[in-house]
């Protein structure tokens, strides 16, 4: 895990001698898991600390999460960025959110095992979360590495963010397109596209770009719809 503190000191993320040790449990518990169950295609050491451990993180180097925010992680499966961002910053307390039981189990054996605090594995589908008043407009960040229309991906994260916090989306490198059709749907669910931050992993050519969304008010009650609603009829094409 050499390579991973030198990266990230390149990133201005300082890795303590404790969260390099919790980052090489959390990568022999992947790998270990992923025997059995499907979890990650990426395997190979060096891809998992760029590819899912750095690409995590990136988050710090364009926002300042040295606070005590709240985070919920949509659709973590087996945990990213979610987990790592908790390893790098310890006083974030962090909702894991899947919809795959067997995830969130694992999840919650990585927490054990890491000895983290402040955070927890929740089984649910975002539409269910987004309802629940525990949840309902709870957070200061929502984010999410999901693999998902922007549109739509905002109906999930939207009405989990307080007023005032943020959605903040993993997004790759082509994405004018997907911003413009998913402005209706972002101005519909309370929130504002505040700015997209690019960053590539240091030494790859692997882009992330941020893309930043403030909640500038209240979701509606109609939001989120139904399960499934939001992934086959996005806000934008409606």
């Amino acid at each position: 895990m050499i390579e991973l503190q030198q990266k990230a000191k390149e990133l201005n993320i300082c890795l303590s001698d404790l969260q390099i040790e919790q980052f090489q449990i959390y990568y022999e518990m992947l790998i270990e898991k992923n025997k059995v169950m499907n979890l990650t295609a990426i395997t190979e050491y060096e891809e998992v600390i760029n590819k899912h451990f750095l690409d995590s993180i990136l988050l710090g180097a364009v926002m300042d999460l040295n606070k005590d925010y709240s985070v919920i992680d949509v659709g973590t499966g087996a945990g990213f960025p979610g987990i790592p961002l908790k390893i790098v910053y310890p006083q974030l307390q962090v909702t894991l959110l899947d919809s795959l039981n067997k995830r969130v189990t694992f999840l919650n054996e990585v927490i054990d095992a890491l000895k983290l605090e402040g955070i927890k594995g929740i089984h649910a589908r975002a539409e269910e979360a987004g309802r629940k008043p525990e949840y309902r407009e709870a957070f200061d960040i929502c984010v999410s590495r999901a693999v998902a229309n922007l549109s739509t991906l905002s109906e999930y994260c939207l009405p989990l963010v307080k007023q005032s916090g943020y959605f903040i989306s993993y997004k790759s490198a082509e994405i004018q397109e997907e911003l413009q059709q998913s402005q209706k749907a972002v101005n519909i669910l309370g929130g504002k596209i505040r700015n997209v931050e690019a960053l590539s992993i240091p030494d790859t050519e692997i882009l992330r770009q941020f893309v930043i969304i403030e909640k500038t008010k209240h979701t509606p009650k109609a939001y989120p719809r139904k399960a499934g609603i939001a992934s086959k009829n996005p806000l934008s094409q409606g």
